[in-house]
């Protein structure tokens, strides 16, 4: 996927409680690879994005889980692997790209699990 330089915005809220905002993050970046990429504690990507670990657990802000969508039946059994921690705003961060729609969008890491 080619990626462009966009202006979109993201909000993350990391596992200690920090905010991380980013105003110039590209098209088609996963939030899993922009919060490895900046160094977002709790986001993990052990498996690199191949949707086979969920350490890149998020919890979407609630104002936005209809434009993010609802995981597919993969992402759902590896989020039931964390099901001590998993919401109905869980997603991996791994399965959500960056696209217009998106921009300014907010989220928390989960806490760690056993995974």
């Amino acid at each position: 996927m080619t990626r462009t330089m966009g202006n979109l915005k993201v909000t993350m809220i990391d596992v200690d409680g920090d905010t991380h905002t980013f105003d110039d993050v590209e098209e088609g970046i996963s939030l899993m690879e922009l919060g490895r990429q900046n160094g977002v504690s709790g986001i993990m990507g052990d498996c690199g994005g191949g949707c086979a670990c969920a350490t890149c657990h998020v919890y979407v802000d609630d104002n936005w889980m209809e434009k993010v969508g609802e995981p597919d039946e993969i992402e759902f059994a590896m989020l039931d692997m964390v099901a001590d921690v998993m919401k109905d705003n869980s997603r991996l961060g791994c399965q959500i790209r960056m696209v217009p729609e998106l921009d300014g969008l907010e989220v928390t890491v989960a806490p760690a699990s056993s995974y």
